[in-house]
């Protein structure tokens, strides 16, 4: 999936301009990447345009994931982005249902499986059938 597109669709989910879904976008995949496993986010950000690359800033020697549970993610994307709990959860929603959408369903299903269990009401939308389309 192409940069612009990510962003546009990103937008759309969280009824804001493109500029802030950036923005948005940014915090969610900055606080993936800590989360996840060195490894991992070299994998993800493989299958990603470059500017998204640059947002989850992989680092080969970094292996080792930041374990936090799902309010930790939605209080570090709500910081980065300066938004609420509400609208921090719903950034993650449509960054992770977007990010499905641009990877591979193997590389999705890998970086949804470091993710506890109370990190289903964000990740199952992403999952559920049809949630790919539009």
């Amino acid at each position: 999936m192409k940069y612009d597109i990510f962003v546009d669709k990103v937008a759309q989910r969280t009824g804001t301009s493109p500029e802030r879904a950036v923005e948005l976008t940014r915090a969610a995949l900055e606080t993936l990447a800590e989360r996840l496993t060195g490894g991992e986010v070299l994998d993800l950000a493989a299958q990603l345009p470059k500017p998204l690359q640059r947002m989850l800033k992989p680092h080969p020697a970094t292996e080792a994931a930041d374990r936090f549970g799902a309010a930790e993610f939605i209080a570090r994307v709500g910081h980065r982005a300066g938004i609420d709990g509400n609208a921090a959860r719903n950034t993650v929603r449509a960054v992770f249902t977007t990010l499905r959408e641009a990877v591979t369903g193997g590389e999705f299903e890998d970086v949804v499986v470091q993710m506890p269990r109370d990190y289903r009401d964000m990740v199952e939308p992403a999952l559920a059938p049809g949630a790919t389309r539009g």
